[in-house]
């Protein structure tokens, strides 16, 4: 008996709407990367991109639990001598709240090619509306 492996052809991808009103961020962002891998597929294989599509409304009413909101920071180098930057996550989220989820999301999935290819299918929305209707998205309760 072979091991089942699927092929390029094989795979069917779904639209999943999460609504990430009222959730803490590490829920949102896991469910979206298990989506996006395709782990709740029975013909899941790590080293094939069997995932879905994932499109994640409401990204600014997404909540950080305890002190993170105050106290995590994010960082990132412009690349010259002494020009690391920090800003809180409070300001994160009232700037740019997707860039905060696909950070979140993006730390979940693997650095590979599987792991590229996997984050390019996500899309995040600040409000409750996308653009996405014709690909008739079910909604996914987590």
């Amino acid at each position: 008996m072979s091991t089942y492996m699927p092929k390029a052809g094989d795979i069917t991808r779904n639209w999943y709407v999460l609504d990430a009103s009222g959730k803490p961020l590490g829920k949102v962002a896991a469910e979206a990367a298990h989506l996006l891998r395709g782990k709740h597929k029975p013909t899941f294989t790590p080293h094939a991109d069997c995932g879905d599509h994932v499109i994640i409304i409401n990204a600014d009413k997404v909540v950080l639990t305890g002190n993170k909101l105050q106290q995590k920071m994010y960082y990132h180098f412009t690349g010259y001598i002494g020009n690391l930057k920090e800003v809180k996550y409070s300001t994160l989220i009232k700037t740019k709240p997707e860039f905060v989820v696909e950070k979140a999301v993006k730390g979940m999935l693997p650095d590979t090619v599987v792991g590229r290819d996997s984050f390019r299918r996500l899309r995040v929305y600040k409000g409750a509306e996308h653009k996405h209707q014709a690909q008739q998205p079910e909604p996914r309760e987590f």
